[in-house]
């Protein structure tokens, strides 16, 4: 059978652009290796990031490199393996996070944060998918006042950017959260009009059945091998060829695999994380998801549980779990929440796909006619992927787009 267009990639940012494809008239196929919702869209914290107009550049500061050096932390953590591998996508990470670097990438990062509710909305009232979303924020927990500090001032500005926060003393905390133990905190943010999302693989599985509804389809195959003819794009997979006239590769931090074929090698790279479930009790109860700011993790109310979400671990898609920073969290978590039984036997692990300047690709391949690439949102594809979806639908089909997709384009990387 032969589509218009053919989506590779079932995360949020894939399913979100096959959704915005089909409503639009196309004929077209979703296909990855898992069903939608079955992989990294599967373990993020759960939230839709409306606060999130900063980027998270590369330490430079003398004092921050040595913290992280020891490879203990529980924010970040890194595999030797991992550093030989992808060192010169890291030495540009570096490169690119210098102020004024950081200043002009966070500004065009901006132009895809302001959409990302408003954009989920419009997919959220599609699926029928509301009841799986609370709009009442989460809590940003800090221990340092310096911190603290640097946060209230980094808030207030980011009200011209239509972000909505309270300052939250130890005391509106707890009445807020009676369950958790505050101590060792001195306060809080609490981000107004970013979202909660009680199960992220079940909405990612909602837009994929709406998807279907609006008679799009999806394959489960391995993909094998991509050409191009003059009659279009031909998918060979383990099971099956499938034929379109447009292909978008959004499979996250498997997309280079499957470009580097096409002659296209962009400097991507994987950040682990690790997440755990723990038993909700009437002494562990908690309504909003909460971020240690100054040990890097996130605990938040789940259908299947409290999530202890860990920072980031650089390490290849293909080495073993460590569960070292994942414990060191939980000693942590502890002291906030009593954890008690584990609702899995061991916990679940998945990479995010990264590019260096800190920003996604998305827009169209230099090389080929009628392919599009649209991944590298870092620890922000579930936020973004509906954003993403209908920036990529409107290239495709001709459209004006919503914001200036230049800074996003692949071609930055060949310069």
């Amino acid at each position: 059978m032969r589509y218009e267009v053919i989506v590779i990639g079932a995360g949020m940012v894939g399913t979100s652009i096959a959704w915005h494809l089909q409503k639009n008239h196309s004929k077209v196929l979703l296909l990855d290796k898992k069903l939608p919702g079955s992989e990294t869209s599967y373990g993020n914290a759960g939230l839709i990031q409306r606060e999130a107009i900063h980027t998270h550049p590369f330490p430079r500061q003398l004092t921050e490199m040595i913290r992280v050096l020891p490879n203990q932390g529980t924010d970040i953590r890194y595999r030797i393996p991992a550093i030989l591998r992808y060192h010169q996508a890291l030495l540009q990470y570096w490169k690119y996070s210098t102020p004024a670097s950081v200043k002009k990438i966070e500004s065009e990062w901006q132009t895809l944060i302001a959409h990302c509710t408003s954009e989920h909305q419009t997919m959220i009232s599609a699926s029928g998918a509301d009841e799986l979303i609370t709009r009442d924020g989460w809590l940003q927990l800090h221990r340092s006042e310096e911190t603290f500090k640097e946060a209230q001032a980094s808030a207030i500005d980011a009200r011209n950017q239509g972000v909505e926060h309270n300052v939250l003393n130890i005391a509106a905390l707890k009445a807020m959260e009676p369950s958790a133990n505050f101590e060792g905190f001195v306060g809080a943010i609490h981000w107004l009009n970013s979202w909660q999302v009680s199960n992220p693989s079940s909405l990612v599985k909602a837009y994929a059945k709406n998807f279907q509804d609006m008679q799009g389809t999806i394959k489960e195959s391995d993909v094998k091998e991509i050409v191009q003819d003059s009659e279009g794009w031909k998918i060979i997979t383990d099971n099956e060829t499938y034929y379109s006239d447009k292909l978008v590769i959004a499979a996250g931090p498997w997309s280079n695999d499957l470009i580097k074929p096409l002659g296209y090698n962009l400097p991507l790279f994987p950040m682990r994380g690790y997440h755990q479930h723990f038993k909700v009790t009437d002494k562990n109860t908690i309504k909003h998801s909460m971020f240690d700011m100054d040990k890097g993790f996130v605990m938040g109310p789940m259908q299947q549980g409290i999530r202890i979400t860990t920072g980031a671990e650089m390490t290849t898609m293909d080495a073993p779990k460590n569960f070292g920073q994942l414990k060191t969290v939980l000693k942590f978590a502890r002291k906030i929440l009593p954890l008690e039984d584990a609702v899995e036997s061991e916990a679940w692990a998945g990479s995010r796909p990264c590019m260096p300047d800190m920003k996604p690709v998305i827009g169209p391949a230099d090389k080929h006619d009628k392919l599009w690439f649209a991944f590298g949102h870092s620890h922000q594809g579930f936020t973004l992927g509906p954003m993403t979806g209908r920036l990529v639908e409107e290239m495709i089909h001709d459209k004006p787009a919503l914001v200036d997709l230049a800074p996003f384009s692949a071609q930055r990387f060949s310069n």
